[in-house]
This record gives structure tokens, C-alpha cells and sequence, in this order.
């Protein structure tokens, strides 16, 4: 560490090692300073990062109180504050180029991350709304599907060391839109067997197997993306990146089991009520008539 000479006050640098440390450096020094004595040639103590030299002391004295001191007469407080980081971090000095800064108050941020949250609850109500308006029975069953997977997400949140940043918000909202396409590509293709006249419990399962390959393939796809992701804001420092690929790989995850494990079963279960036998139910608005003549 950087101090100032007792007698002299000139800035030096202080040097404490441990026991190992005062062990070997005590011998060191008594063979240097021994060596010294008997050819009158002063020897120097090299220290040496990274491949380069640092400074190259000279030895007045055996050290072995395990504390040492550097000086020097061109020594500045300066050189000596860099030069005990140096010894202390053993690290060479690296240029710095600054890339990007940002100011953020903490009360803008607050506010801004509320409304971020206000504004997800509203797309996430939007989303609802037009699926039971739209699909009926199908879309409220992907609705609870949904409410499910909210809740599974933010108990993972809760467990795990994540913290929701604004780019974390998004993702999440994100994540929300690929879980209602994947209910929606389930729902088109029970709407076409229910057209080909197939029974409810069949064109559940027939739908649910035929809009598997394209869920896992779409979400499958946008794992690796966040993998890609999170490896280069790794490298790049980008933290705000970092933070959206994670949510949003929990999010995908989540919402693929909750699609085809959540939404089929709840489907099977309607599928053996009375409102079952109103095929109208399960067809979206503006999708045709059917004619009520499918069997359970």
C-alpha cells in the first residue's frame, strides 16, 4: 500500500506478507544481502508481471519481519499509488475506452419499471379479452392456461437469483405472445377436425399432435436465439441483453409446457362435460357453422 517515509516523508510503498510469504522472502533477502557482502556487488530483486518488469529494488538489509518497503528518488505519490494497485491486484495497467454511459435516476427507473408492469397486465388483460371473444370456449381455456403459466414464471423469478430489468419486462411480454400463438395454432387444427367431423376428444388429441411440431420448433428456435444471446452480452458485458435472453428463455420454457401439457389437459376435462355437445363452442367466431352431430 502507498505510505510516506517516516524520516524523510518521501512517498514509498509498503509490503506485508503472510507466514509462508516472510518465510521465503526472509530467505531470499539473507542470501541476496549474504551474496552482497562477500563480492561488494549490489544484486536487485526483479518483480515482474505479465512478462515485463515492473521495478527492480535493491536489497539493504535481510527482510524478515515479514514487512519490506520500495523506494526510490524519482518516486512520486502518484507512481506509488500505481505501483502498490499493481502489487496488489497483480495486474498491468490496460487502457480504458469509455463506450457507453448512462444516468439513470433511481426514480425514473422505479417509474419507469412500474409502468412497464402496468403496460404488461394491460396487453396481458388485451390478450384474454380477444381470446375468449374469438375462441370461445378454447380461448378460455388457454386464458387459465395463461394465468398458469404467469403465475409458474414469477414463482421461478422469486426462486431463482433473476432480476426483472425493463429489457426483462419485455421479454416476459414476449414470451406471453409465444405462449397465445402456440394455443392458437392447437385451436386451428381442432377446428379443422371438428370440420371433418371428428369427435371432441379425438380432434383435442389429433390437434394437439399435429401443432406440436411447429410449437417446438418455433420455441425450440428461440432457445438457441437466447443462448446466442446471453454468450455475447457475456463477452460484450451487456448485462440489459444478458437479462431479456434469460427471461425470456424462462419464459419459453415455461410456456411450452404450459401449452401442451396445461392447456390439453384442461381441454380433456371440458371435453367430457355436457357443453361438450355444442361444437359451436369450440369453433371461433366467424369460423362456419357445424352442425351439432359430434360425438364425445
Amino acid at each position: 500500500y502507498p505510505s510516506q517515509h517516516q524520516a524523510s516523508g518521501a512517498p514509498i510503498v509498503n509490503i506485508e506478507f503472510n507466514a509462508r510469504g516472510t518465510k521465503a522472502f526472509g530467505e531470499l533477502t539473507t542470501e541476496i544481502y549474504g551474496k552482497q557482502q562477500s563480492s561488494g556487488v549490489r544484486d536487485q530483486i526483479a518483480i515482474i508481471l505479465d512478462g515485463k518488469e515492473l521495478i527492480s529494488p535493491v536489497v539493504n538489509s535481510p527482510i524478515t519481519a515479514g514487512t519490506a518497503i520500495i523506494q526510490g528518488g524519482d518516486f512520486t505519490l502518484e507512481r506509488v499509488k500505481d505501483l502498490a494497485l499493481l502489487l496488489e491486484s497483480g495486474r498491468l495497467p490496460v487502457p480504458i475506452q469509455l463506450i457507453q454511459e448512462r444516468d439513470v435516476d433511481a426514480m425514473l427507473g422505479a417509474d419507469s419499471l412500474r409502468k412497464s408492469v402496468i403496460a404488461g397486465i394491460a396487453g396481458l388483460s388485451l390478450v384474454l379479452f380477444f381470446m375468449v371473444l374469438y375462441y370461445r370456449v378454447p380461448g378460455l381455456i388457454a386464458s387459465l392456461s395463461l394465468m398458469i403459466y404467469a403465475m409458474i414464471v414469477l414463482t421461478i423469478f422469486k426462486m431463482l437469483p433473476i432480476t426483472l430489468t425493463l429489457s426483462g419486462v419485455a421479454a416476459a411480454i414476449l414470451s406471453i405472445g409465444m405462449a397465445v400463438d402456440a394455443n392458437i395454432l392447437i385451436f386451428e387444427r381442432m377446428k379443422d377436425e371438428l370440420r371433418a367431423g371428428r369427435t371432441m376428444l379425438s380432434s383435442i388429441n389429433i390437434g394437439f399432435n399435429r401443432a406440436w411440431p411447429a410449437i417446438r420448433d418455433g420455441n425450440v428456435s428461440t432457445l438457441i436465439t437466447c443462448a446466442i444471446l446471453y454468450w455475447f452480452s457475456e463477452q460484450l458485458g451487456a448485462t440489459i441483453v444478458q437479462g431479456f435472453a434469460i427471461t425470456l428463455s424462462v419464459g419459453v420454457a415455461v410456456s411450452m409446457f404450459t401449452a401442451i401439457t396445461v392447456s390439453r389437459t384442461l381441454m380433456r376435462v371440458v371435453a367430457l362435460t355436457p357443453v361438450s355437445k355444442n361444437v359451436r363452442l369450440f369453433i371461433p367466431t366467424g369460423g362456419g357453422e357445424i352442425e351439432d352431430n359430434v360425438q364425445n
